[in-house]
């Protein structure tokens, strides 16, 4: 398991160093110059030459990345072109709200795909098996912006059990944070439930036809430990992984789902540092994002090799 570990850190070590050479790269593509931004529309060529220089923006591409790399490596991932402020800072006051966002969202998400999962492949076939499926093609072609403001219409508005807008940290108490996650946990996890419930239900379902499933029915044992003991472990591994995968597209529905419900994370940063071209937030924000996909991804395998123990390193 260590050299399995130390393989798979590798690993992401050079994703996360090819992320960012990319990310590096492709944020000086983006059209438009920062140093005309900050020294404004007006401001003359020796200004905005002196801009540029203070930031370092007169240098060559590879000094640039360099420089940025190493600060990276020892948590100093630049500053704020608009207001001078780290970006380490910004980040870390802006991460833990779209990572509290994320883990409810794939909570949400669990509760709904592993139940409909399990309910689909036992009565596979059936009409519940036709409703189910019905339900995640439904999920799928919702939008989530539509339905976060039909939640907020439902339960901040005609009945106003949860707030509309809004976050409060989890010092605020247990329950404050909770009911400002709620709406918004529920919007993005719905989406990110379809993938694992169809994940779940085609594993369980070729599970259930195995021999040893029929040797345990066989035996006398109900059908709620056949499921729980023998059949949902042996198909938890397509399902462990489509949620580990379904991380990334949390991170993403994040942007929109943080401007529905006025979340400052990480989301509603990255829309407001798209306009300003305030690039080293940019940069920042695609690193943390990459570690923490990165990091999903990683436990995913760990899972995979705890419900795989004879699986190959």
């Amino acid at each position: 398991m260590v050299v399995y570990l130390a393989k798979r850190i590798v690993g992401a070590a050079v994703v996360l160093a090819v992320v960012s050479v990319i990310t590096f790269a492709l944020a000086f593509l983006v059209p438009g110059d920062p140093a005309i931004h900050l020294a404004g529309e007006h401001a003359t060529r020796q200004e905005i030459a002196a801009v540029r220089a203070e930031l370092g923006l007169d240098q060559p591409l590879a000094v640039r990345y360099l420089t940025w790399a190493a600060g990276a490596l020892q948590g100093d991932l630049g500053t704020s072109l608009y207001n001078s402020q780290p970006v380490s800072e910004i980040l870390a006051d802006r991460l833990p709200v779209t990572l509290s966002l994320a883990v409810a969202a794939m909570a949400v998400a669990v509760a709904i795909s592993l139940p409909l999962g399990v309910l689909a492949a036992v009565r596979r076939d059936g009409r519940l098996d036709r409703i189910i499926s019905s339900v995640t093609a439904l999920a799928v072609a919702t939008p989530s912006f539509w339905l976060g403001l039909m939640l907020i219409l439902a339960f901040a508005i005609a009945l106003p059990v949860f707030p509309a807008t809004g976050y409060r940290p989890l010092e605020d108490g247990v329950t404050v944070f909770a009911a400002h996650l709620a709406l918004p946990a529920v919007t993005l996890g719905v989406a990110a439930a379809v993938e694992p419930t169809r994940q779940l239900r085609a594993a369980l379902a070729d599970v259930l036809d195995a021999d040893f499933i029929r040797t345990a029915k066989a035996k006398g044992l109900l059908p709620a430990a056949v499921v729980g003991r023998h059949a949902l472990r042996n198909a938890a591994v397509p399902y462990v992984t489509v949620i580990g995968l379904e991380t990334g597209q949390l991170l993403g529905g994040a942007v929109v789902v943080e401007s529905v419900f006025g979340l400052p994370g990480l989301g509603t940063l990255a829309e407001i540092t798209v306009t300003r071209q305030d690039l080293p937030v940019l940069q920042g924000i695609v690193i943390v994002s990459t570690v923490v996909v990165v990091a999903a991804n990683l436990a995913v395998d760990l899972a995979y090799r705890w419900l795989t123990p004879g699986a190959a390193a």
